[in-house]
């Protein structure tokens, strides 16, 4: 895996974990994860933790970086992903 492959992974996967756990367009599963498994439960930790959540989200993306890295189509989803991602941490940082 090459150097861009992998930090258009690392974005992609920050992106993807961001969208788990705090979006609002996800608020529904996780909301949905509560009512089956309780407030306080480990399901319901895994979709509301950063930490948690990055583990099972890098598990997949890393083999598919690995696998598919080095096609256009893997660099054109990981490319969105990413910018996505940088561009909501600017928005945050710059307001």
């Amino acid at each position: 895996m090459n150097l861009v492959v992998l930090f258009l992974t690392l974005g992609a996967i920050c992106r993807v974990t961001r969208f788990i756990t705090k979006d609002t367009l996800a608020a529904g599963i996780r909301v949905w994860v509560a009512d089956r498994f309780g407030d306080d439960s480990r399901p319901t930790y895994l979709v509301t933790c950063d930490w948690c959540a990055s583990i099972w989200v890098s598990s997949a993306a890393v083999p598919l970086a690995h696998l598919f890295g080095g096609t256009t189509c893997f660099r054109i989803a990981a490319t969105i992903l990413t910018l996505s991602y940088v561009t909501g941490v600017a928005s945050n940082w710059l307001d």
